[in-house]
């Protein structure tokens, strides 16, 4: 039976939102609580820009002393030979997205006429050999507003990355102009290659989520596995993505879904508040009162009849329980005196911080170093530390190090002009 896995593409297409980011530390927590909700992967960010990849290999190393549980950590990349090398030679990544536009449109609006619909096809094969060659454990081919591609040429693109050694295909709703119908359709189609699909939907016209379920569906009744991309808030470029959490609970509560799909993820739904909550305090953003799941008004009720009908039985008027999503508490907060640690803390106040979530320092050398990195981690993010993040400085000292740390580039002197030569490019999707 095919099933349903969770792709979330918060610290990519995220943090492409424009007039918002997540400072590295906070893109670190976002995987980690990822690991926790038990989604398959993170697509965490880009190996080939030079201030990722830092970052990128404390994940990895995290990962590998399993902080991260089962999540798959995987990198964005453009369907190029030379993205490709750039990402094996920077980084340890083992599993990587690749992406090209596939219609009309942007490949005559972006290339403007050097590359044409063949070569896009050839220069897509090329790179994921490439990768292949190269011990890439998995790669994703990025169809590009697949949406607005021809259907016959999508499929003649999706056989290619198949063939070359292409996992899965990734369906990209990139102006969202898809409706539920229309995407079943050509869901259904293009599952005949006999690819794994991966729904990723972007919400200009507000039905990402149902767009991205019904594909989903479509997929599975294919009889092909189907990875939904989303983001934590449904945040991305422009008008946002599909919210991770709806789509999971559409999947586990909507009619003709609910008991009826498989899921190939084991979700823990008590993380989903917590994270919901980090990821809008991180960005500065407020969380909507009526997200679904996790909004301050969910579980509000006041007229009259509807407050009524949930003291006498909450399944009058809610559809799952409140307690079901888990606590949203970041910090500890006692009542009267408190103490923090931060950018200029010392160390009586970090000693009896990190002793109120139940870490002692075996001395006063271990816990100067742990100062130093919190003091620089707030300095990073410019936000009081959360106890998770305080937990996460403590227990791998190396790691948050690293990701704390650039690589600073050399200056480039052409003439009698002075740049600096920044590798790569944030992606699309």
């Amino acid at each position: 039976m095919a099933k349903v896995h969770f792709i979330d593409v918060t610290n990519r297409d995220g943090v492409q939102t424009a007039g918002i980011s997540l400072a590295k530390l906070q893109k670190t927590m976002v995987n980690y609580y990822l690991g926790q909700l038990g989604v398959y992967q993170s697509e965490l960010g880009f190996p080939c820009i030079w201030h990722e990849r830092n970052y990128i290999e404390a994940n990895l190393e995290l990962a590998r002393r399993g902080v991260m549980g089962s999540l798959v950590l995987e990198g964005w990349c453009r369907a190029t030979v030379e993205d490709v090398e750039k990402a094996v030679r920077a980084t340890s990544l083992q599993h990587l997205n690749l992406s090209v536009p596939t219609s009309a449109q942007m490949i005559w609006g972006k290339f403007a006429g050097r590359v044409d619909a063949k070569m896009v096809i050839t220069n897509m094969v090329s790179a994921v050999r490439r990768a292949k060659d190269a011990g890439i454990l998995t790669v994703g081919v990025n169809a590009e507003d697949a949406s607005r591609t021809e259907l016959g040429y999508l499929i003649e693109f999706a056989q290619a990355a198949k063939d070359a050694g292409a996992q899965r295909l990734r369906y990209c709703d990139t102006i969202g102009i898809e409706s539920p119908m229309h995407i079943c359709n050509r869901i259904k189609t293009l599952a005949k290659v006999g690819i794994p699909i991966e729904m990723h939907c972007h919400n200009d016209l507000g039905m990402a989520v149902g767009n991205t379920i019904a594909g989903a569906k479509a997929a599975l009744e294919a009889g092909v596995d189907v990875y939904v991309n989303a983001t934590v808030n449904g945040l991305g470029e422009r008008a946002g993505q599909a919210d991770l959490l709806s789509c999971i609970l559409a999947l586990e509560f909507a009619h003709e879904l609910g008991g009826e799909v498989e899921l190939g993820d084991r979700i823990d739904l008590t993380v989903a508040r917590r994270l919901a909550h980090y990821v809008a305090r991180a960005f500065g953003l407020p969380l909507p009162m009526n997200q679904p799941g996790v909004g301050a008004s969910v579980f509000a009720h006041e007229s009259g009849i509807h407050a009524d009908g949930v003291l006498k039985d909450r399944r009058n008027y809610e559809l799952f329980d409140y307690d079901l999503l888990g606590p949203a508490k970041l910090c500890s907060a006692p009542d009267g005196r408190v103490i923090t640690t931060g950018e200029y803390g010392g160390l009586a106040g970090l000693r009896h911080v990190y002793e109120q979530i139940g870490i002692i320092f075996e001395d006063t050398v271990q816990a100067r170093q742990i100062l130093e990195l919190v003091q620089a981690a707030n300095a990073h993010t410019q936000m009081p530390l959360t106890d998770d993040e305080l937990i996460l400085i403590a227990r791998y000292p190396d790691q948050v190090r690293k990701l704390l740390s650039f690589p600073l580039v050399e200056p480039v002197v052409r003439g009698r002009e002075t740049t600096l030569e920044f590798a790569g490019a944030a992606g699309n999707g």
